[in-house]
């Protein structure tokens, strides 16, 4: 599955036109064994993922301000070498939820070729994204929906899901 500039920008349409659809598959998930519904999603994600090169997009990075930790600030305060109120005075911002999230989008720390500057101290919502591997993932199919606008991965990993009885 190639990614272009083309595809990504047209991405937040097509989840839209879907989006009814995927609101009714949810549903159906959400009354499957939770087992099952993991393994699936673990197993396409997997499928995808082997397909998908992320840094052919990097849409997260330029368009979700993920929710960082105090592990996390600690942690790439370290990276970057400035103290912690450095990277939260320079970088973070408390939002409406009371949570330390990057002030500005695309991510400072994502460079010209969708590289992170940071990947090994990446705070924990980036290494976790798309989430679609995770156990429970019925606890995330809002999450998961909301997603599909975002990421062409989770997109097709939802459209592959639909085709495959669970």
């Amino acid at each position: 599955m190639k990614i272009n500039t083309q595809y990504i920008k047209e991405l937040p349409g097509e989840a839209k036109k879907m989006q009814k659809e995927n609101v009714t598959f949810f549903r159906q998930l959400a009354s499957k064994p939770p087992a099952k519904v993991d393994l699936a999603f673990q197993n396409v994600h997997e499928e995808v993922f082997d397909e998908v090169n992320c840094l052919d997009c990097g849409n997260c990075c330029k368009s979700l301000g993920p929710r960082l930790t105090d592990a996390d600030i600690r942690r790439v305060s370290t990276a970057i070498r400035v103290k912690p109120s450095e990277l939260t005075a320079k970088y973070l911002y408390l939002d409406e939820d009371n949570d330390y999230v990057f002030r500005q989008m695309p991510c400072a720390f994502l460079d010209a070729d969708n590289y992170c500057t940071i990947y090994d101290n990446r705070p924990r919502a980036c290494r976790d994204y798309p989430h679609t591997d995770r156990r429970r993932i019925q606890q995330l199919l809002d999450l998961t929906l909301k997603n599909t606008a975002t990421c062409p991965a989770v997109f097709e990993i939802v459209e592959r899901l639909k085709k495959i009885k669970i």
